[in-house]
């Protein structure tokens, strides 16, 4: 069984392209379900944010596998295998471990050291197992995904400042005015972006902010936290009117198509009137064709990597420290993925010594008569049992004790002899 990861992220594919294969939470389960109809394909996990991707895969061949994963990316956004695979990156074995390792700690992020990918990978592993994507292998390897990516946060201080996309949007919106507190800021939408949104701008100095989210309530209990600021509360029937009267909006809302795009702008925004759209969600909520107003100026998640160069340089040391951890990590996976090859010689093992058993015992049963047999025949039973457990104790906790790849491969090679062990048999 090998691991393999193919995917696309900021670094390999435009705004334009990852929203195209964005995958929303409602059809994973269908994606798992495709994904896993394929020959080479045994386990699956799909990790879908703003930034990236990415399809995790077992395989028996991985060669064929990481074949199978574009077919199904191209049918699904209906992007052709040439177009996408420039933007494809493909990482197996080790190389696909510790991509997950750096993805999960944050190292791999637009804002490095960002902490909401974290929660992103959790709920990657929730739904590959709710979906039975996820079996023996990848929810081992997510589990020491995550533990890397906590002890990076409790044990580094690379989450310490801008570490967000949101919070790398409020900081290009500060360098784009002379004061927060001097402007109208609407935000559409009243998900975990926007909650850090309001957070971010409270900190740098907005007061007049306005929430505007289909749900009326969810929106109220956003605003509850922030109780010193003022925020008003609108439904989605009000966003037009409510972005008429704002300098800048931030959008993060679920919608997979746009929600603000030129002729809708047109229709409400006087010639003189300027405004400044900052949309950080993928699929886009603002289309492309509001940058033809000369008066709007529209950002997307690309337009934040300036913002984010600043930053870069300071975290890059804590990254190095951080990659320390993960590699421990790592090998941890990995010696518990080497020790796999032993869990079935030694199945294989007790199988048969179980077979051999049951035989004798049930030969001894008949010679002793029926009378006998059934008034004894737990206490016998019991007997075999233990012997067997017993002779098989220590060799089973030496083989799986051996750290050594070469010795543990011989010790496996002398049981499979001495006791005529079925090599393929333990494999299947």
């Amino acid at each position: 069984m090998n691991i393999a990861v193919v995917g696309l992220s900021h670094k390999t594919a435009s705004v334009e392209i990852r929203e195209k294969l964005s995958i929303p939470e409602p059809q994973v389960e269908s994606a798992i379900s495709q994904l896993l109809g394929y020959q080479h394909i045994l386990e699956v996990a799909v990790l879908s944010t703003c930034n990236r991707l990415e399809i995790y895969i077992v395989s028996e061949e991985p060669e064929q596998g990481i074949k199978e994963v574009p077919q199904f990316l191209s049918e699904y956004s209906k992007i052709s295998l040439l177009e996408l695979r420039s933007h494809l990156f493909m990482l197996l074995r080790e190389d696909a471990v510790m991509h997950l390792m750096r993805v999960a700690a944050g190292l791999d992020s637009l804002v490095l050291g960002e902490g909401q990918i974290l929660a992103q990978v959790k709920n990657t592993h929730k739904l590959g197992q709710q979906y039975n994507g996820i079996k023996t292998i990848l929810n081992r390897l997510f589990k020491q995904a995550i533990t890397g990516g906590k002890r990076v946060r409790s044990e580094t201080s690379i989450g310490t400042g801008a570490v967000s996309i949101s919070s790398a949007a409020v900081e290009l919106a500060q360098m784009k005015v002379e004061s927060l507190a001097n402007c109208r800021v609407t935000i559409l939408g009243a998900g975990k972006m926007s909650r850090l949104l309001v957070q971010h701008l409270v900190s740098k100095g907005a007061e007049q902010i306005s929430i505007v989210n289909r749900s009326v309530e969810r929106a109220q209990e956003l605003a509850k936290n922030y109780s010193d600021c003022q925020i008003n509360i609108h439904p989605l029937s009000e966003m037009l009117t409510v972005i008429t009267e704002s300098h800048m909006v931030f959008t993060s809302t679920s919608a997979t198509e746009p929600i603000i795009d030129r002729a809708k702008l047109e229709m409400i925004l006087e010639p003189s009137q300027c405004l400044m759209l900052f949309d950080i969600s993928v699929p886009r909520n603002v289309a492309a064709d509001v940058n033809e107003l000369s008066n709007v100026q529209a950002f997307n998640v690309d337009d934040l990597k300036a913002v984010v160069a600043q930053n870069h340089e300071s975290r890059r040391k804590m990254a190095q420290e951080a990659l320390g951890l993960l590699e421990e990590e790592v090998e941890n996976f990995d010696v518990w993925w080497r020790s796999l090859d032993t869990i079935a010689t030694i199945s294989c093992l007790r199988n048969k010594i179980e077979t051999i058993r049951e035989q004798e015992l049930e030969k001894a049963l008949s010679r002793l008569g029926s009378e006998f047999a059934e008034k004894h025949q737990e206490v016998i039973e019991a007997l075999t049992k233990g012997i067997v457990n017993k002779i098989l104790h220590d060799p089973m906790v030496q083989l799986r004790a051996q750290q050594d790849v070469e010795a543990r491969k011989k010790c496996m090679q002398a049981l499979q002899m001495l006791f005529n062990l079925d090599a393929g048999e333990q494999f299947s």
